[in-house]
């Protein structure tokens, strides 16, 4: 492990002067490439070790997943996840002044607009936790299983806790606010590295490309540029194995600062002022966590009867179609199904007799008709 950690702090050390350099010509891009694919590969070996009793270092806190969805709570240790999973969940999740009070995953759920939604106060992680110190890398596999992740920042030093912490969680795969690069990369049996692009590349070039290929032992690839991607992009396609995340910065602890530092902090992108002691702003944070989160409520409708307003059947924003409707309320019901009846914005006539491919939006009304 030590060698590993080493190995990862050399390259760190060599990629320093290289990223620093204002003007960057071709040798020190195709360097640094070669080098940034390095040390992804090495992150990888760190996090999950090829050799036996490495002591589950990818895994994460054993919490069973449950409700709609997961949110996640990151943050440095004392700086209120567990004040804000007590007051939104009613969860008991110890307080103190000092810091590492939580030990392991607490977690609480919360019931808003008819979803259940799993909200895990995870400990207190610290810098280094991508490389394996203190709980970090336990913290951060749990994050990756998480819908959308909020980092608790303390409104007197956010800044610099925003920086260390994004680097933690990018350093272990996970990407905040961002989409899949929009590339393709495609492995083949002969015919060397392809490079093509519809878009003037300021990052990229053959030789980088090619380099970094060669880095993970891959020689005759098609890789197809749609935009303006650096070295980065291609390594996170290449390893496959990034989690992209919506990620809300909630700055707690907002009565111990003053009104022009407050306006200061909401320039911020994703961000959710709060005081999770005095209770400010909770609401406005649901109401973020909700929108983040993308979920798709429907409402089901039993022949001859009223529709269930009550309990509404919860989808995500990517399987949303009448198929997916069924499968979440049983698995078997695709077997008997006939045709839907759907009301709401996604149909066109009120009702509309749809077909399981049929995508639903938004508080839909459906009613599933049976073979006979």
């Amino acid at each position: 492990m030590a060698t590993v950690m080493q190995k990862i702090k050399d390259i760190e050390d060599e990629c320093a002067p290289a990223m620093a350099k204002t003007q960057k010509n071709k040798a020190t891009a195709h360097h640094l490439g070669l080098l940034k694919a390095k040390l992804a590969k090495l992150r990888r070996e760190l996090l999950t070790p090829t050799t036996k009793g490495g002591g589950g270092a990818g895994e994460g806190f054993d919490v069973t997943k449950s409700g709609d969805a997961r949110v996640g709570l990151v943050g440095f240790p004392s700086v209120g996840k567990s004040t804000l999973l007590n007051k939104l969940t009613g969860t008991f999740s110890e307080v103190a002044s000092y810091e590492f009070t939580t030990l392991t995953c607490i977690p609480g759920v919360i019931t808003y607009r008819g979803a259940k939604i799993q909200l895990l106060d995870l400990p207190g992680i610290i810098e280094g936790a991508k490389d394996g110190k203190g709980r970090g890398r336990q913290v951060i596999s749990t994050a990756r299983t998480c819908n959308c992740i909020l980092i608790v920042l303390d409104a007197i030093k956010p800044i610099t806790h925003k920086r260390l912490i994004e680097k933690e969680l990018e350093g272990f795969g996970i990407r905040l606010n961002k989409e899949p690069p929009n590339l393709t990369f495609r492995k083949k049996e002969k015919g060397g590295i392809n490079f093509t692009s519809t878009v003037a590349n300021t990052h990229l070039d053959l030789e980088t490309v090619k380099a970094i290929c060669s880095e993970y032992k891959i020689h005759n690839a098609d890789v197809t540029l749609r935009f303006d991607a650096t070295a980065d992009d291609l390594i996170d396609v290449i390893e496959g194995s990034r989690i992209y995340t919506p990620c809300i910065y909630v700055v707690n602890k907002i009565d111990q600062i003053t009104l022009e530092e407050l306006e200061i902090l909401d320039k911020l992108p994703h961000y959710c002022p709060v005081s999770a002691h005095l209770e400010w702003n909770l609401d406005g944070l649901l109401e973020m966590i909700w929108e983040y989160l993308n979920l798709t409520r429907i409402y089901t409708k039993p022949k001859g009867m009223n529709p269930d307003y009550e309990d509404p059947v919860i989808l995500s924003s990517k399987k949303k179609t009448v198929e997916d409707f069924c499968f979440r309320i049983h698995k078997d019901m695709l077997k008997q199904f006939k045709y839907a009846l759907v009301w709401g914005s996604s149909a066109k006539h009120k009702p509309q007799r749809v077909g399981k491919e049929h995508e639903l939006e938004d508080e839909d009304v459906v009613q599933i008709i049976k073979k006979v």
